[in-house]
Formats: structure tokens, C-alpha cells, sequence
């Protein structure tokens, strides 16, 4: 079995975000990055298949030169090797355009995508991925069993789960339960070396067409001052409820 993971390259959630040029561009400057957590919980279940079952990984990464560091990340947890396709990410559709042209190059059997990532939260890409090659599709996956070509998955839905059958090729639009966090993997010098000889294939874009832009970002309105109330003095708490909060 050939397993494709994508990887997307997110700034970590501790950092501090602001914008430039009007509030149009997102500032890079001093942002750490890292694995999408979505893609992570995928990539460690593909290390499963792996291992338990023989499976081949590639990771994959639509962007610049500055996402190689998270593709060698991904190697460093696991992975037999890593492509980058050299375009930035700037549109769900595009992008999946992108992966669409790795997956039918690799004759990949399952492609595990995070169901959105942590910076756009669009969690359109595995699903526009999976209608371009025309493969099966599951997404909020929270377990995933394959036999041959058979697939099992469990996925999240309001108010509870839902089991499914399937069958490869697939697409799946994995998040936390396809592992659990305890289960997620941290590179040990010697994968971190051996990430350095695996190699690192960069590809250039295929003509895609770009859907949507983004025209301006804000941040959340910050958070007004906290008043403290004797908590004794319900009067003046049913006064402030009332007349400041408006909640009753």
C-alpha cells in the first residue's frame, strides 16, 4: 500500500500573529512553525501502516523553500520520502489542483489529509483532493482500519459516530483519534539524521486555477477589563448582569 500524508506548514498555536501591508499579508516574522496538528494525527497513523502492515509514506507540502524544515520534520517521525511542490498556498482549490497531480504521478492508494488546518481552517482540501481523482472520501476520521483494498473508518458526527465501509483508492479528512496525542511521535537524533539523507523532491506547480483571495485579516477584538464584585454583594452583581452585560 502507497500512502501519500499531506503536510501543512502552520504557525505554532503559542505564537503571536499580527498582519502587515494594510492588514493584507500575515507577518511571519518571529512565528514559529510546525506540523498542522490534523496532518500530525494522520502522519502517526500512517507510521502504523507502516509498520504493522509494510506501507510506503510520502509526505507532501504545497509551498516555498521555508516549509522544508516541517517536510524534514515529517521524515525525521518516519516518512521514506518528502515532495514539495514549489508554489505558495494561497487557495484550497489551487492547492488541491496541486496534490491532485502528486497523487496520479505516485499512484498513491490512500491519501490521509488533517480535515482543515489550524491557520484558514477551510477543511476543503481533502474533499476537492478526493473529487478530482475520483476517489472514495471520509472525513472527520477517527479510525481507520484497511485489509487488501477494504477499508474500515469510523468518523465524528453531531451527537455522536458514524462507522463506514469503503474501499481504496481513498481520501480521508483525519483529526485527534486516529491516535491519540500520547501517541504522537518526537524525532530522536538518530530519525533526525537519517531525515537528512531521505531525499526531498521539489516539483513545480501544474497551471491551477485560484478560486478565491484573501482581501483583508482581523484579529479578535481584545478582551475588556475584568471587574471584581464583593461576592457578598449580589445587588450590585444583578445590577451589572442587567444593565452592562445585558445577559439577563
Amino acid at each position: 500500500m502507497k500512502i501519500l500524508v499531506c503536510i501543512s506548514h502552520v504557525p505554532d498555536t503559542t505564537s503571536k500573529i499580527n498582519f502587515t501591508e494594510g492588514d493584507t499579508k500575515f507577518d511571519t516574522t518571529g512565528v514559529q512553525f510546525v506540523i498542522n496538528p490534523n496532518d500530525e494525527f494522520g502522519l502517526t497513523r500512517a507510521m502504523w501502516f507502516k509498520e504493522k502492515q509494510g506501507a510506503s509514506v510520502d509526505v507532501v507540502n504545497v509551498g516555498g523553500p521555508e516549509t522544508e524544515p516541517t517536510l524534514r520534520k515529517a521524515l525525521a517521525i518516519g516518512a521514506d520520502a518528502a515532495i514539495r511542490v514549489n508554489t505558495a498556498a494561497t487557495d484550497g482549490f489551487a492547492v488541491a489542483q496541486q496534490l491532485a497531480k502528486v497523487v496520479q504521478d505516485g499512484g498513491y492508494d490512500l491519501v490521509i489529509a488533517g480535515r482543515e488546518s489550524i491557520d484558514y481552517n477551510g477543511g476543503m482540501v481533502p474533499g476537492m483532493l478526493a473529487g478530482l481523482i475520483k476517489a472514495n472520501f471520509v472525513t472527520n476520521c477517527i479510525s481507520l482500519e484497511v485489509e487488501g483494498t477494504n477499508v474500515k473508518a469510523v468518523r465524528e458526527i453531531d451527537g455522536g459516530k458514524e462507522t463506514v465501509s469503503t474501499s481504496l483508492p481513498l481520501v480521508i479528512g483525519g483529526q485527534k483519534g486516529l491516535v491519540e496525542e500520547s501517541d504522537l511521535r518526537i524525532p530522536n537524533m538518530r530519525g533526525i539524521m537519517m531525515a537528512r539523507q531521505k531525499p526531498l523532491k521539489v516539483v513545480e506547480p501544474v497551471d491551477a486555477n485560484t478560486e478565491t483571495a484573501s482581501v483583508k485579516f482581523e484579529k479578535p477584538a481584545p478582551k475588556g477589563a475584568i471587574k471584581l464584585i464583593d461576592p457578598d454583594n449580589v445587588e450590585e452583581l444583578v445590577n451589572l448582569l442587567h444593565n452592562e452585560a445585558k445577559v439577563i
